[in-house]
């Protein structure tokens, strides 16, 4: 779901120094949660290291962070510009203490929320002082706690899912879940393909042109059931999307599809496709160079998590030691 019109940022982007700082301190000085989304986002596409490529769901989840952050400050009596400097720590622990809420769900928010939504109030200062609304910091000596459980224990892979799960996908939605399973693709990533990314073999697309996180491009060779499964769509124009699709609509015949299995408890959304991927990759090549490679990631470090490697994996190597 967007969370804030784009032309409400375009407009933040157009005004004088001046009339953004006033907009700034307006929006701060009421706490005035839409506005100031707004301006994150203003910030985020106009003056952060991405810029206008950063993604839709970093933005949503952002919004969703300030629209957080505002009325704790506002109910505490915390002036958004000029916070004392233990103000940022107190949010952080306030967040870790909070009992998580919805999708029935008991406990405290996890590691990985709580730092999600300090992201987002960090990134609410960064646009304010942007604005020249204000020089404060008040998360700069904020210390939020990493999660000590493995990202690749909290969501591990899908294993037999994928192909139980595939048995009540029509072609479309195959053809979606094979290209995150097998090719590696972020659901992102695929949903935005284009006719044109799509390379043709001899009777079926062979590859296929991913544009991923950064900007940066790679080039994906598809596996004969990815194959069959494009090759049984309509062929789309070149400048065609392959998916009509939205994110939040994609997710939804996705977890229908993994109810239909059997395997409504196991669906984690889409990045456990991908970590199957990796995971049966680094299993045929023992490489993990090779596995970031074909997933996109910039350091190795990132493949490291996506791959699950048994607790057994140098038995063999170790006997004759």
């Amino acid at each position: 779901m967007t969370l804030v019109r784009s032309r409400d940022t375009l407009a933040l982007t157009d005004l004088t120094d001046r009339a953004l700082r006033v907009r700034a301190v307006e929006a701060a000085s009421t706490y005035d949660a839409a506005a100031l989304v707004a301006l994150t986002h203003a910030y985020m596409l106009g003056a952060s290291r991405k810029g206008a490529r950063t993604s839709r769901r970093t933005l949503d989840a952002y919004a969703l962070a300030v629209r957080d952050f505002v009325p704790w400050a506002r109910d505490g009596g915390v002036s958004l510009l000029r916070p004392g400097r233990r103000d940022g720590g107190r949010y952080v622990a306030w967040l870790q203490t909070r009992a998580s809420q919805g999708n029935g769900k008991t406990g405290r928010l996890s590691p990985s929320t709580v730092a999600q939504y300090v992201a987002g109030a960090r990134a609410l200062y960064r646009a304010l002082r942007w604005a020249g609304a204000t020089d404060a910091q008040p998360f700069e000596d904020a210390h939020v706690p990493p999660d000590p459980t493995p990202g690749i224990v909290r969501n591990p892979p899908y294993g037999p899912e994928v192909d139980a799960a595939l048995e009540h996908c029509e072609p479309w939605l195959a053809a979606l879940l094979l290209l995150c399973a097998h090719a590696g693709l972020r659901v992102g990533e695929a949903l935005g393909l284009l006719g044109g990314d799509l390379s043709p073999g001899p009777s079926q697309p062979a590859r296929v042109t991913v544009r991923g996180k950064g900007g940066r491009v790679r080039t994906v060779p598809l596996g004969r059931r990815v194959r069959a499964a494009l090759a049984a769509l309509p062929p789309p124009a070149p400048d065609a999307r392959l998916f009509e699709w939205t994110y939040g609509q994609a997710t939804y015949r996705m977890g229908k599809a993994f109810r239909a299995a059997g395997h409504g408890a196991t669906w984690r959304g889409f990045h456990a496709a991908r970590k199957h991927s990796g995971t049966r990759l680094y299993r045929a090549t023992r490489d993990f160079t090779r596995v970031g490679l074909f997933l996109g990631h910039a350091s190795v470090d990132t493949t490291r998590r996506y791959v699950a490697v048994p607790e057994d994996d140098v038995t063999n190597e170790v006997e004759d030691f």
